[in-house]
């Protein structure tokens, strides 16, 4: 039985055009935003995650942005019981909610819920943690894949944050995470359609190599500066961040960085596409034409 009560997901891959097409949405239904990206929640990080401008979010109401430090620990499961807070909130002024983003397994756990999972053993999660700090994300990978060979081969193997929960559930239990994903979904009470931006892949790449030069005008190498401190948080571990860690240590020169952000953001937005593609459910949208808020009343 259909609800009253809707929340349209604008998804697509990174350079897509999500945060203009959820702020046209949100404004036609008068309503908010819930952001499903794993790294706009964190304070520190601004040019690089491509977080909304000022104007931007203060033209709509968003939540799960700037509510976290990169120094915090966040997860799918937070996602989820954070979302769905928010999802509340919004509903009680307005019968539509409008959330964007590109982190799969976040939309995912929003939609259908999370999979229950074993106890970890806190000394082992903080081995693991410091070993990471210590050793890098290449250690890690490697790790992952020895151990957890079923998980490192459908994994985003570039994500520290998922590879450490993998690892640390293989070091508690000796059973791969994936064991542990029955696929049972959670009915929501409320309905959800899910819009997703799709733009040819040449076109999607020129774009994505336009708006890490821009990053770069803006500022991109001087907010890592500031953020090397914090270097070995799992947060930093990512596109755009850990490639100016290589320059600033002399491993790259500063156009070799660059061309690695480009080449690195343009393979998630491929493995980004290869998830949301098998999600029957998603409505594809051109993203290169007008978005028509009507279409989807």
């Amino acid at each position: 039985m259909p609800h009253e009560k809707i929340v349209y997901i604008i998804l697509g891959p990174t350079a897509s055009g999500k945060t203009a097409v959820a702020i046209e949405l949100a404004r036609y239904f008068k309503t908010s935003i819930i952001s499903a990206d794993s790294r706009q929640c964190f304070r520190e990080l601004n040019i690089g995650v491509a977080k909304p401008t000022v104007e931007e979010l203060a033209a709509v109401p968003h939540f799960f942005i700037n509510n976290l430090s990169i120094t915090e620990e966040v997860n799918a499961r937070l996602f989820e019981e954070s979302a769905l807070a928010f999802t509340q909130k919004i509903f009680a002024k307005s019968n539509t909610a409008v959330m964007a983003g590109g982190t799969g397994l976040y939309i995912k756990a929003f939609c259908e819920g999370m999979d229950s999972m074993p106890e970890i053993d806190p000394g082992i999660r903080e081995k693991l943690r410091n070993d990471f700090s210590k050793n890098g994300i290449q250690w890690l990978q490697d790790e992952v894949q020895k151990k957890d060979t079923a998980f490192w081969k459908q994994s985003e193997q570039h994500n520290p944050q998922r590879l450490l929960r993998a690892l640390e559930i293989w070091e508690s239990t000796g059973i791969s995470i994936i064991d542990f994903q029955k696929n049972k979904k959670t009915h929501r009470d409320f309905n959800i359609i899910k819009i997703g931006l799709e733009i040819p892949m040449p076109a999607l790449y020129e774009r994505i190599n336009k708006r890490v030069d821009l990053m770069m005008q803006q500022g991109l190498l001087y907010e890592v500066e500031n953020l090397l401190p914090y270097r070995n948080c799992a947060a930093l571990q990512t596109v755009g961040y850990k490639e100016l860690f290589e320059y600033m240590d002399g491993n790259y020169s500063i156009d070799l960085a660059v061309e690695k952000i480009k080449q690195h953001t343009r393979n998630y937005a491929k493995r980004q596409m290869t998830w949301f593609k098998r999600d029957k459910d998603i409505q594809w949208q051109n993203g290169n034409t007008p978005f028509d808020c009507s279409a989807f009343l």
